[in-house]
């Protein structure tokens, strides 16, 4: 009985390792090393927290007050608790420029959106040299810092020595000679819209070619055999593929339109008569043109709110989707 204890003994774990003991198990890593991702982050986290989350402090506080010039000179702070607010949601002026800006941002994003994927899908059949130029051709008006395009494009649009009526007019529209796009809200929104289109659709283009760079050959002549065609191997290979960037790509456009000042203030100021005015142009005018500050802080405070509900939908929305789809 000994002989055969001491035999399964010799055939237990250290025997069959080789060696006179098991190895001992690994310890993990301490806590310092989990650590280091934190704190690499810290810097921008607390960079970040500083210039955002405390101007939105101070903002959030600022529409609660009754701040104008008469508080400002003598150093006032008169709290009107949610009389901004109440204001604000019961005024049909504030109603009506919340869902023009909803309309106005849903056109740009559906414009941005089909022609920055035409482009970028162009961008991918391209022959090398027409490549790069398009490519150098988008990345150019990217960069173009928002005031001197939107400069540029009062220029283009001018009444009287503008480019547009000057090409409309030797076309054969020959009213459009003198005509003022921004005398009417359609027309002056026409400008923006195109203003803004020009300025957002590289973003789009660019990073969709990037995209298309990371889908595998293999897929595509195995449509090609399957005897797809180029509207069926987008449908069927590219766009599922690609459709996190879709998802991703019209969630960004979404928050940068809708938040979008300097092209409709530099324009015509929200004019004529306010009709082009959005969301934050209103918040300025109501701000800093009638000089009622916690005012135009409220309605400020408002957009955001508004701008979180149509990402939460948004977001929902896709959740939804993906959710079908499993």
């Amino acid at each position: 009985m000994s002989a055969q204890i001491e035999e399964v003994a010799a055939t237990g774990p250290a025997s069959r390792t080789g060696k006179g003991a098991a190895p001992p198990p690994r310890r993990g890593p301490g806590r310092l090393v989990r650590g280091v991702p934190y704190l690499l982050i810290l810097p921008a986290a607390a960079v970040t927290v500083l210039l955002l989350g405390w101007t939105l402090l101070k903002n959030g506080l600022l529409s609660f007050q009754n701040l104008g010039p008469r508080q400002l000179i003598q150093h006032l702070t008169e709290w009107t608790g949610t009389d901004n607010y109440a204001e604000q949601l019961g005024s049909s002026e504030f109603w009506g420029v919340t869902g023009r800006s909803v309309v106005f941002t849903l056109a740009n994003v559906v414009l941005i959106m089909a022609l920055g994927c035409f482009i970028g899908l162009l961008l991918a059949r391209l022959g090398t040299a027409l490549r790069l130029l398009l490519s150098l051709g988008l990345v150019l008006a990217w960069a173009m810092p928002v005031v001197a395009a939107t400069t540029v494009f009062q220029w283009l649009f001018d009444q009287r020595f503008g480019v547009v009526n000057h090409v409309l007019d030797k076309l054969g529209w020959h009213s459009m000679a003198g005509y003022s796009w921004t005398s009417g809200q359609f027309s002056t929104f026409f400008v923006i819209t195109v203003l803004i289109v020009w300025q957002s659709v590289p973003f789009v283009a660019i990073n969709l070619y990037a995209a298309t760079t990371t889908i595998p050959k293999e897929l595509y002549e195995a449509a090609a055999l399957d005897g797809a065609g180029a509207r069926k191997q987008f449908t069927s290979v590219t766009f599922p593929f690609l459709k996190p960037f879709f998802l991703a790509t019209t969630f960004l456009e979404v928050i940068w339109i809708f938040k979008s000042f300097t092209q409709v203030f530099a324009i015509n100021e929200g004019g004529p008569d306010r009709l082009t005015e959005t969301l934050p142009v209103y918040a300025f005018q109501e701000g800093f043109g009638s000089q009622h500050f916690g005012m135009g802080a409220a309605i400020s405070i408002l957009t955001i709110v508004i701008l979180l509900a149509l990402t939460a939908y948004y977001l929902r929305l896709v959740l939804k989707q993906e959710e079908d789809e499993l």
